[in-house]
């Protein structure tokens, strides 16, 4: 298994831990990653998603909910939910190919999620594929006022 995909899996696991308990601090969510991680490749890899998705999470559920028809957050799975976010992070604010994102995510809907799951997030996933739709202020993180990162994103390091 690849160390990218080791830490889109440890990813969504903290992503899913952040769901369920939203009093998590950034400080717990790194240890754990430093706890789980298997070497520091997949250590950096997965805080550095992590902490992207974070720091866009109202501009990604806004995308996902605009494309999901007739899905609202709270319907989904929570699995799927946060597969969602990390793609969606991925596709919209990195370099990474479109393509392997997708596999990627597919990939953890299968293994994390029900037999649904990989259809439901290639779906959505496929409409927010850069040049398929026009996502609104791309660069701007959600908070928009301030610059110093460390500030405005408490998972930011």
């Amino acid at each position: 298994m690849s160390l990218r995909k080791q830490a889109r899996q440890l990813v969504v696991q903290m992503l899913y831990q952040v769901d369920l308990n939203p009093d998590i601090s950034a400080g717990e969510v790194r240890r754990m990653i430093e706890e789980h991680g298997r070497n520091q490749t997949v250590r950096t890899f997965a805080w550095k998603l992590f902490t992207g998705v974070m720091e866009y999470k109202k501009q990604l559920d806004d995308e996902i909910v605009r494309v999901a028809e007739n899905w609202s957050l709270e319907r989904m799975a929570v699995t799927d939910r946060n597969i969602l976010r990390l793609g969606a992070y991925e596709l919209l604010h990195t370099e990474t190919p479109s393509s392997v994102v997708l596999d990627e995510a597919i990939e953890l809907a299968r293994e994390f999620g029900s037999a649904q799951s990989s259809q439901f997030v290639n779906g959505i996933l496929d409409k927010l594929i850069p040049g398929k739709a026009q996502i609104p202020d791309k660069a701007q993180p959600d908070s928009d006022q301030k610059t110093d990162r460390k500030l405005d994103n408490p998972w930011a390091t």
